[in-house]
């Protein structure tokens, strides 16, 4: 059954109408046309559809976007301001922190989330809080550096 959902998407306001059982994921690439977020296992394992809720790293392959209702949620494309890319996206960028890329949003947008619970991080926080991303590229090594530049650089900045 549709219903009216509204919640502030990439800091802008949304209302749709739509089932509020549909997962987020599908919302976000097919209703609203944000292709950024990927669907990889979709059962919630992988961490490509990892989005931001009121700032918490969430799959969004598993979470009904009723849930949204009333909440702030951020996708890979909300991560630049100003036509800047985030720290996390250069660092990332500069790292070569990716191969064919299918995971890459899902794990910038973990990282994002991630560095603003934990901004100066060891290297042991870091492998803790990606090891529920899967890569099968093997860029782990350069992930891991790229997250521990952005740290640095964001010098425990809270981004929105």
């Amino acid at each position: 059954m549709k219903e009216s959902i509204q919640f502030k998407l990439n800091d802008k306001s949304v209302r749709l109408e739509v089932d509020g059982e549909r997962m987020l994921l599908w919302v976000l690439r097919t209703d609203i046309g944000l292709t950024g977020t990927k669907c990889g296992c979709g059962e919630g394992y992988c961490g490509s559809c990892t989005v931001l809720v009121n700032g918490d790293p969430t799959r969004s392959c598993g979470y009904p976007v009723k849930s949204a209702a009333g909440k702030s949620v951020v996708t890979i494309e909300g991560l630049s301001q100003d036509g800047r890319l985030h720290p996390v996206q250069e660092a990332f960028i500069k790292h070569e922190a990716m191969q064919c890329g299918f995971c890459t949003s899902g794990m910038i947008v973990e990282t994002v989330g991630f560095l603003q619970k934990n901004p100066r991080p060891s290297r042991a926080d870091i492998l803790k809080g990606m090891e529920d991303h899967l890569c099968r590229c093997g860029t782990h090594n350069r992930v891991v550096r790229a997250i521990e530049e952005a740290a640095a650089k964001m010098k425990g900045a809270v981004v929105k």
